[in-house]
């Protein structure tokens, strides 16, 4: 039988079997080769399919069913991931550990003041807390703090299964990484079309992204840190430290176990587990910690029972109210003129200021003692202290009752010793010593003989005494002020007419000086407001603070020195470095405000005023060191003043109703204000600021002068009587060709006698003060504002002349 043919159709491999072959191929569509680009994004998926494809079709579609988008959540979740990566980048990092806290405000003894700026934290390390509040906080906050990195996954699984079964959100989740996260930054959901819902869920990742970036920054010893000084303890307090002082008066290292659970407690509410607020509730917290505390294996069961048993004592209600100070006032607004207000906001400064809190704090006792005294009177007819503070809250308005202001300078550098400007700075927050502007009167006289002095008038040139006539004053027109004794006297030395505060005799002086040369004086000296150029100025008709009071005066101890106040004296930042004053910049800054010897007689000239003068009472006060100083009472006893000095402080006194209005009867600077200065001298003399006596170290000329001029003495005025003998301050002593204009030469006969018509011109001589009996004090007259006429020139209207009963 012949073979059969390949093409044979009845071979099994013949034609038949080509035909079914070729069939086959038509109906099974060919298999695409698959892109390396598909590879690359789908190998996940390649990759499960293929693991999956030798297992029977019932098991594997069932498979890929749930592998599939199990796969496809990666996916998203990769995603997602890189996405908040992204958005969590721009986060510095840096900023965790840096934290606004309170900035420390010492004196110069390093007494702590006060705590201003930044936040209400102290930033210790970890090493500085009690181990029991660091088991505490992380039996309560994030027990696997130390094994994860920067999100609990098994506390989310367990948040996500309790919200599930129960339908709500569980406790535990969010760690010390995250909340540190929170806390640092102002992580805010992008996603604002969204429902609330989907925006706390945005939210919530770039948290978790943030955290991770936090956890590859720092260790975990130091997100700890960060986490403890960071943290809202209520009450606006912040950090472990601050909170352990504000709850419990100690320090965070020192805080016992019970008061460890305590704190760590209430961090997740509290405003509303405060102990402040509701003592149970904290206790209850604390508790819950120490509970956990057990479970956790960070305590034995007995310690916990015991510290549950533990009283909790916190801060005495009294104690817990900030109390405000003027003199933190005025070191508020120097920083602020010294330092960028971002320094300033970020906090975390030491300042040294120039206070010394122990006169500081007398001061502040002294005035409102006085002041109380006041009020006690009888017949005293204004609102009180004690009376304000009787009032119910809803009845209290802006205080009325008598106030008062102090400041104290040292000499020798303007560093301000006490500054108060008021009786209380919880009620009132008006700083008096630096806001309040008052008339200032007589304490203003010793400045215009100083630019008198200055223009060469002598402490023994004769000024008179008596009735000022019309047109004698420059630009005073028909104003004729009186004497506060309603008397007038004849040709006194110009020493006399400030020792007994006589008005005419200052206007004068300051006539002969020039407006001009007595508003420049003024300025010099520190008066920060420009004196109005009026004739009533030299009476003190302007208004000034005691800050500006106090620092002129000092040119006085001074021979005509005068350093800038200053209240802060070094700064420091956080990490100890001196930012201000800069190396080898003082912070004191002098000049020659006038001339030595003007200053240095003026000085003189007040310290009489202080053994018989209007200022005699200090010695009967309890203060018998050398000082100066000068009383001033303006009209109607509506401010009562009294500056003053030793060799070591000046010191202003300023007494009064914040809407100015009569006081009390006879209501004298040497009644109410001079009282105040002898407690503040007294005080400062035993902490060692020592009145050593006014010295000098000028040069002095000997010089013949001519008593009614102040010039070189002539013949006229040898033959006048009129010359003396003084040893003058070199800066004071007249050119040898400034002779007196009043008793020319050639008016003396070549005999040398006197004619007669010489004599009888001649001015009285001087009235010397007769007897050492002191001189009461004076009330200032009322002085009215200047009122211009059609000429140009101001006329002032005549002063009322106060009846001799109100003249002390």
């Amino acid at each position: 039988m012949p073979k059969s043919s390949p093409k044979d159709p009845g071979s099994p491999t013949g034609k038949f079997s080509d035909k079914r072959s070729s069939n086959r191929k038509k109906t099974e569509p060919a298999r695409k080769p698959v892109g390396l680009g598909s590879v690359i994004l789908f190998w996940p998926f390649l990759i499960f399919h293929g693991l999956i494809s030798p297992l029977p079709k019932f098991l594997r579609v069932p498979i890929r069913l749930l592998g599939d988008p199990l796969i496809a959540g990666l996916y998203a979740g990769l995603a997602m991931a890189g996405f908040y990566f992204v958005r969590a980048r721009p986060y510095d990092m840096a900023k965790v550990a840096e934290m606004p806290e309170r900035t420390v405000v010492f004196d110069r003894r390093g007494e702590e003041l006060g705590r201003i700026h930044g936040e209400k934290r102290d930033v210790i390390k970890v090493s500085e807390v009690a181990q029991d509040f660091i088991f505490a906080i992380l039996a309560r906050e994030d027990k696997r703090f130390y094994t994860h990195g920067g999100v609990d996954w098994i506390g989310v699984g367990r948040a996500v299964k309790e919200n599930f079964v129960r339908g709500g959100a569980a406790q535990g989740a969010s760690t010390l990484t995250m909340q540190l996260a929170r806390n640092s930054f102002a992580l805010k959901a992008s996603l604002l079309d969204f429902s609330p819902k989907i925006q706390e869920l945005d939210r919530k990742l770039l948290e978790t992204a943030v955290s991770y970036r936090i956890e590859s920054t720092y260790s975990k010893e130091e997100i700890l840190q960060h986490y403890l000084n960071r943290i809202f303890w209520g009450h606006q307090v912040r950090g472990i430290e601050e909170a352990s002082r504000t709850y419990f008066e100690k320090s965070a290292k020192d805080l016992t176990l019970s008061e460890s659970a305590l704190l760590a407690g209430i961090v997740r509410g509290p405003n509303a587990f405060s102990p402040f607020k509701d003592i149970d509730k904290a206790i209850r917290e604390r508790n819950t910690v120490l509970d956990r505390m057990v479970s956790e294996g960070f305590i034995k069961a007995d310690q916990a029972e015991a510290a549950k048993k533990e009283p909790i004592s916190i801060r005495p209600e009294w104690r817990r109210i900030f109390h405000d100070s003027y003199a933190m006032d005025a070191i508020r607004r120097e920083l602020e003129r010294i330092l960028e207000e971002e320094n300033i906001e970020l906090g975390g400064l030491q300042i040294t200021t120039t206070i010394d809190h122990l006169i500081q704090k007398k001061a502040e006792e002294a005035l409102d003692a006085k002041l109380r005294e006041i009020e006690r009177r009888p017949g005293y007819d204004h609102q009180t202290r004690a009376a304000w503070n009787a009032l119910p809250i809803d009845k209290k308005t802006q205080p009325q009752y008598l106030q008062g202001s102090v400041v104290a300078i040292e000499n020798l550098t303007g560093a301000v010793l006490a500054i108060v400007g008021g009786r209380n700075a919880d009620e009132s927050k008006f700083n008096r010593a630096l806001q309040g502007k008052r008339q200032i009167g007589s304490v203003f006289k010793p400045f215009v003989y100083l630019a008198g002095f200055e223009s060469g008038i002598r402490p023994d040139t004769l000024i008179d005494d008596g009735p000022i006539s019309r047109g004698e004053i420059r630009g005073a027109g028909a104003w004729h002020p009186h004497n506060s004794d309603g008397k007038f006297g004849g040709y006194l030395p110009a020493s006399t007419g400030l020792i007994r505060s006589r008005n005419t005799m200052s206007v004068r002086v300051g006539n002969r000086a020039g407006i001009d040369k007595v508003a420049d004086v003024a300025l010099s000296v520190g008066f920060e407001t420009p004196m109005p150029k009026l004739p009533t100025s030299f009476l003190g008709a302007w208004e000034a603070s005691t800050y500006e009071v106090a620092s002129a005066y000092t040119v006085f101890p001074n021979c005509g020195v005068r350093y800038a106040p200053r209240l802060i004296k070094e700064i420091r930042d956080r990490n100890g470095n001196v930012v201000w004053p800069e190396k080898g910049d003082s912070p004191y800054i002098s000049y020659e405000a006038v001339s030595k010897g003007p200053a240095w007689s003026v000085s003189n000239i007040l310290h009489e005023v202080t053994t018989r003068g209007t200022a005699a009472a200090i010695k009967s006060l309890g203060f018998n060191k050398d000082c100066g100083g000068k009383t001033g009472t303006t009209n109607d006893y509506k401010d009562a003043w009294f500056a003053g000095y030793t060799s070591s402080i000046t010191c202003a006194v300023w007494v009064g109703l914040d809407t100015p209005k009569k006081t009390i009867e006879k209501g004298y600077g040497a009644t109410l204000a001079l009282p105040v200065w002898v407690e503040v001298m007294k005080t400062a003399d035993k902490l060692g600021y020592k009145a050593e006596g006014l010295k000098s170290q000028l040069s002095f000329v000997e010089c013949r002068l001519c008593r009614s001029s102040g010039k070189r003495a002539t013949a006229g005025c040898e033959a006048a009587q009129e010359a003396y003998t003084d040893n003058v301050p070199k800066d004071m002593v007249p050119a040898e060709n400034d002779l007196c204009p009043d008793h020319p030469a050639k008016a003396i006969p070549l005999d040398g006698e006197v004619p007669e018509a010489t004599t009888s011109n001649r001015p009285p001589k001087a009235q010397p003060v007769s007897d050492d009996s002191p001189i009461l004090d004076e009330e200032e007259i009322e002085i009215p504002k200047a009122i211009p006429v059609d000429e140009g020139e101001p006329v002032i209207q005549k002063a009322i002349p106060v009846p001799e009963s109100q003249g002390r």
